[in-house]
């Protein structure tokens, strides 16, 4: 396969949380970012650092991670119309981000010029100019997000290479054309990507929306064309439908068009990344989402299930392995006790398997995921599960008893407002000894959640330090109403470790309390075992 010349820039900590009803934590953009470093994405954009507190602190915090393949990127806007780059709060916000690489975005179509921005086309000229080289006289690489590229180009065609001339006289060293609006057909992609390649000698890249639902197909045929770098999101994630597809542009640029963009063991990572976004987003994942969804490779139709069992393959367009899936039959599941072992190594767990306790893993597995849970980004209790199955495994405590209650209590004699309190009384063994505890909170969960950490903390006194960093409920059959069953993810940390557990009920109290169970029993089994 030929070495790959193509960039992968990720767009979606920044725009891919346009996306309605998403929203993620400093703490869950942080993973997602050392995510895509493991899959070898290039450019990681962390965050618009002039827009909000989160972004600004993303950039802060973003020294904690081990990126070995990925450049931070801060993303801007060209200074004010009549301003000063050298003075402009907003360039000086991505400035201060301190990342080695900086994106501007700004227009490209002489309407938007004249009609959103209220200005002049000359003077946005001097905008994308002024802005770029300033940042670049600053000694970052700065990339240029030409805005309604697509829309200007067809407009004004003269005008939309301009501002491509522009950034790239001002020291651009990319300038990336924008489908901003998503509705451009493929063969206007290309013949504006050709264009734009004649027009620049710096490098192109593109960046497509799915309006039409051509985002991914875009972006291929404008690599056919000439551009050589590629911004796209995690699960096509963005502001209204949506942004290319990261996943299925990198299967596709390496499985079809044969670029090397990652490697054979990141491919292989494609399956778990994009589930792993999905529950850290408390979101579905589609199951038939190409390459990665649980039905990407499942067969229910008789005729392609007799020939799959005679000939694996027969009715996939690329082996399922590759990219970290499996080939499925519906009813009868085909997951087999590698992923077991695979999972374990993955997370650098040295837990030698036999091939029957591997399958039997397994087993448990398949049943808690049937009963809702969901170990893609809940890799604590994955581990635990593993060492549950055998023989030898002692759990280090163990709840015998607990009874929550829970009263509305009224604040104030001439306020109407309340609050709900949760009182839980909880009795924990630990060997031989016995804690009956205790304990309030602001809610069921979280008075559980103290008493068992007040109980354990007689044995253990070093599990005081953990604490929830972030807790996630979702619906897992919201056809079934009040009867469905929930799953609960919970991100724990001692303030050293972070880790993630998950537990499924139709209780929520239940669906809690085994994740909760599982927090505090890793944090024992890996650092309080001492004690």
């Amino acid at each position: 396969m030929p070495t790959s010349d193509i960039q992968l820039y990720d767009t979606t900590l920044r725009d891919g949380l346009g996306m309605e009803g998403l929203s993620l934590s400093l703490a869950d953009k942080l993973l997602i970012a050392q995510k895509l470093d493991d899959l070898g994405v290039q450019y990681i954009e962390g965050g618009y650092p002039g827009s909000n507190p989160k972004d600004a602190e993303f950039f802060e915090r973003a020294s904690e991670l081990n990126l070995k393949h990925a450049k931070l990127v801060a993303f801007g806007s060209t200074r004010r119309v009549g301003g000063n780059a050298a003075t402009d709060s907003a360039i000086q916000s991505v400035l201060n981000a301190n990342t080695p690489v900086i994106t501007l975005v700004g227009k490209s179509s002489s309407a938007q010029a004249r009609e959103v921005l209220e200005t002049t086309e000359e003077e946005n000229l001097a905008m994308i100019r002024d802005s770029i080289a300033y940042l670049v006289s600053q000694g970052r690489e700065v990339v240029f997000d030409a805005e309604h590229f697509f829309d200007g180009y067809r407009d004004d065609p003269a005008y939309a290479i301009e501002t491509l001339r522009a950034a790239e006289r001002a020291g651009a060293a990319t300038v990336t054309l924008c489908d901003t609006n998503g509705g451009t057909l493929p063969g206007d992609i290309q013949a504006a990507v050709r264009a734009a390649s004649e027009a620049v000698g710096c490098r192109i890249g593109i960046h497509c929306h799915n309006d039409g639902d051509l985002a991914v197909a875009n972006t291929l045929l404008a690599v056919e064309a000439g551009a050589t770098q590629v911004q796209a999101c995690l699960n096509g994630w963005g502001e209204r439908t949506g942004n290319a597809n990261i996943v299925s542009v990198i299967a596709n640029l390496k499985l079809k068009m044969g670029l090397d963009v990652v490697s054979d063991d990141q491919l292989r990572q494609l399956t778990e990344t994009a589930r792993f976004a999905q529950e850290l987003a408390n979101l579905a994942l589609d199951p038939q989402q190409p390459y990665v969804g649980t039905g990407a490779f499942a067969h229910k139709a008789g005729l392609h299930v007799a020939a799959i069992t005679k000939s694996p393959g027969s009715y996939t367009h690329v082996d399922p392995l590759a990219v970290g899936n499996t080939e499925r039959v519906l009813v009868s599941e085909m997951a087999g006790r590698r992923s077991v072992t695979e999972k374990l190594r993955e997370q650098g767990v040295d837990l030698p398997l036999t091939d029957a306790q591997a399958s039997a893993a397994l087993e448990v597995v398949k049943r808690r995921e049937a009963a809702g849970a969901a170990f893609e980004s809940a890799e604590a209790s994955f581990e635990l599960l593993v060492r549950r199955t055998l023989p030898e495994y002692v759990a280090p405590f163990s709840l015998e008893d607990f009874l929550i209650v829970e009263r509305r209590r009224h604040l104030t004699a001439t306020s109407e407002q309340n609050e709900m309190q949760g009182e839980a009384m909880v009795k924990v063994r630990v060997g031989d000894h016995v804690a009956q505890v205790a304990a309030d909170g602001n809610g069921p969960v979280s008075a559980l959640d103290s008493g068992v950490r007040k109980a354990l903390t007689e044995v253990f006194p070093g599990i005081a330090a953990v604490h929830l960093t972030d807790y996630k409920v979702r619906i897992i059959d919201s056809t079934s109403g009040a009867d469905a069953a929930v799953r609960v993810l919970v991100e724990s940390s001692d303030g050293h470790h972070r880790w993630r557990t998950v537990g499924a009920s139709t209780d929520v109290i239940e669906a809690s309390w085994l994740a909760l169970q599982d927090a505090y029993e890793y944090w024992i089994m890996r650092w309080g075992a001492a004690e």
